[in-house]
């Protein structure tokens, strides 16, 4: 950076009050993962152009509040996945061979060959859970060890699959009953959220080892655990852990158990990878030129009357992916009424990152979702049109998913242009957006809204909007809620075991 002539200010070790102070003036902000950049801290900053994060996560900088404020936000998605693939293997192979138990005794004194006998890769079946940029990389290096590969990742076509050498299969218990070893590659979300627990652990063979270099808190600690201390699993190796740092576990205790401090990105390569990658970002930011890894778009990017469509947009590529939960070969986007008249393909970006930034293992931004969803196979067509039925402006997701169809469309109502969802699969609804959804396809009977409300009153969750869809035939067969609080799964399932309701489907749209 200063090569490039910027005046770079180097602040090591800044507590939250201090960073306001130094943030002051500046034009650009680097940071590492512990540094915070609150809205407080942005607003601080009133000469600030662009953030830029060495590294790929963003949950300490708050993207919204950098986007209102103009501010651009940078990262650095390549630096590291080429350094966490490799420490997957390595520590898939320490698992399969118990290196680090045998290190241990060896100093110790210990001569211990016959306590300390591994397995081989070769034949065996490897389960990837994700399939994203690490769980690639990870596919095609562990091929090459002669390993059978299975994967379940819904949001990949099985052509791309093929394409891999890996066989989709498509439910997780299926995977983990056919895996020998098994490794994680998932963003974390709530979704994601314990997803490996005690009864998916349950389905798995005895001789299963089972690798999370992803992140902390999908697989369930005290589960796994559980299952390794009563030798229903053979053994775990993890790198990422529910709360960090940690010095105390009680996998820490097990001796079938590998583990390593979130080392997945550090090597010196991954580190000068990023490192100047976000020098070169923020050069170019400054300079107004195009920035690669921008994953914010400024307001002033889109037109005005654009602009307003953009949460939107990326709420309604959310909600098409909760709905379908599969793979679509074809996203179909269009735009009818006046927004027809201008160039929307920034809100078709933002649906591409609502869409793919729940089911992808990195930050999407508006520059890298086409390049992810051509990686998932995923093809995007946009049409416009000018004549809308019913709406000033109507923007409409759909795609075939399994032979079945799935469309969602919204609008923004009213002077204030309040956002609302407008379609779903073929029902007209009018509800709000909001951060907790439910859906619910029913049948056309007497007694089915005071059901659900009372279900969900019971449960202690209190519904913030509510609309009964009708279809072209004019039957109310379907429910969206909006609600103040998650939904629990325990609840989804016992509105599913509801005489009448035919499924239920509890959506988190942040």
């Amino acid at each position: 950076m200063r090569a490039a002539g910027l005046e770079v200010d180097e602040r090591l070790g800044l507590g939250p009050a201090e960073l306001l102070t130094a943030v002051r003036g500046a034009a650009a902000l680097v940071i590492r993962s512990a540094t915070q950049v609150t809205a407080e801290v942005l607003e601080a900053g009133t000469d600030l152009v662009v953030v830029g994060r060495a590294g790929i996560g963003l949950d300490n900088v708050d993207v919204d509040a950098a986007t209102r404020l103009g501010v651009m936000v940078v990262n650095a998605p390549q630096s590291n996945v080429l350094s966490a693939a490799e420490h997957t293997i390595a520590l898939l192979l320490a698992q399969a061979r118990n290196v680090t138990r045998a290190d241990a005794d060896l100093k110790a004194g210990e001569w211990n060959r016959s306590r300390w006998e591994g397995v081989e890769l070769h034949g065996k079946t490897l389960g990837i859970i994700g399939l994203g940029r690490v769980g690639v990389l990870v596919a095609q290096r562990l091929l090459a060890f002669g390993m059978h590969l299975v994967a379940y990742d819904p949001y990949v076509s099985e052509d791309r699959a093929r394409q891999l050498g890996v066989r989709l299969v498509p439910e997780l218990e299926e995977l983990v009953r056919q895996a020998d070893f098994v490794t994680v590659h998932l963003p974390k979300t709530p979704e994601t959220l314990g997803l490996v627990g005690a009864e998916l652990l349950a389905q798995a063979k005895p001789t299963l080892r089972i690798v999370n270099t992803a992140r902390g808190g999908i697989i369930d600690e005290a589960a796994l655990a559980d299952a390794l201390r009563d030798g229903r699993i053979a053994g775990a190796a993890l790198d990422v852990f529910e709360h960090e740092p940690t010095t105390d576990s009680p996998l820490f205790e097990l001796d079938n158990v590998v583990v390593t401090p979130h080392l997945g990105a550090s090597t010196a390569e991954a580190q000068d990878k990023a490192g100047q990658t976000i020098a070169e970002q923020v050069v170019l930011a400054l300079r107004g030129e195009f920035v690669p890894y921008a994953v914010n778009v400024a307001a002033k990017e889109a037109n005005a009357t654009v602009q307003p469509f953009l949460p939107l947009a990326e709420r309604l590529g959310r909600l098409f992916v909760a709905l379908a939960d599969g793979a679509a070969a074809t996203l179909e986007v269009s735009y009818e009424g006046e927004i027809a008249d201008y160039d929307c393909h920034v809100l078709t970006l933002a649906i591409l990152k609502g869409a793919l930034g729940a089911v992808v293992d990195e930050p999407v931004s508006f520059v890298n979702a086409p390049q992810l969803a051509e990686a998932r196979g995923l093809t995007v067509r946009e049409t416009t049109s000018t004549a809308t039925a019913d709406f000033v402006n109507l923007v409409n997701v759909r795609g075939q998913v399994g032979g079945r169809s799935v469309d969602v469309s919204g609008t923004l109502l009213g002077k204030h242009g309040r956002p609302r969802i407008v379609g779903i699969n073929g029902h007209s609804v009018d509800v709000p957006p909001s951060s907790h959804m439910l859906v619910i396809r029913n049948a056309d009977t007497p007694g089915m809204i005071g059901r659900v409300g009372m279900l969900l009153g019971e449960a202690g969750v209190n519904i913030a909007d509510m609309d009964v869809g009708t279809n072209a035939e004019g039957e109310a067969a379907l429910m969206v809620l909006s609600t103040y609080s998650p939904v629990p799964d325990e609840v989804v399932e016992r509105l599913r075991a509801v005489d009448g309701i035919f499924d239920a489907e509890a959506i988190e749209l942040d």
